[in-house]
């Protein structure tokens, strides 16, 4: 089993940042991968941004590319989102999710078998 718990999140104007962070614990392994997701009222969940824990791959949605930086640190069990230059578009609760996806499928929600309660992200224009 692994816990995760997401933080960070917070109500922020257009064109602002924030950093989420998602900290793992309990069976974490090397192998994992760690997905951000985002599901907004009345849309269903999207895939925002990936990496491997081991080989710091990482793979992004087209629509947070350039604006959105994910990175770990293995040490602390903890992967960050970085999210530059929002816009009320990027207004979600903000899962994190663990799982084992081939390079290919890590933008597929389906490929995480573990994920956490979500940090809320709200940005106004």
């Amino acid at each position: 089993q692994v816990q995760l718990v997401e933080s960070g999140g917070g109500l922020v104007q257009a064109g602002g940042s924030l950093k989420l962070s998602c900290a793992a614990s309990g069976s974490t392994s090397s192998s994992h991968t760690v997905g951000w997701f985002r599901q907004a009222p009345g849309n269903e969940r999207e895939f925002v941004a990936a990496i491997r824990r081991s080989s710091g791959a990482t793979v992004y949605a087209d629509s947070v590319k350039g604006r959105f930086t994910i990175s770990r640190d293995n040490a602390k069990n903890t992967v960050y989102l970085e999210m530059n230059s929002l816009t009320p578009e990027d207004t979600a609760l903000y899962y994190c999710a663990v799982g084992q996806p081939i390079l290919s499928a890590m933008g597929r929600s389906d490929m995480y078998y573990y994920w956490g309660q979500g940090t809320q992200v709200t940005v106004s224009s």
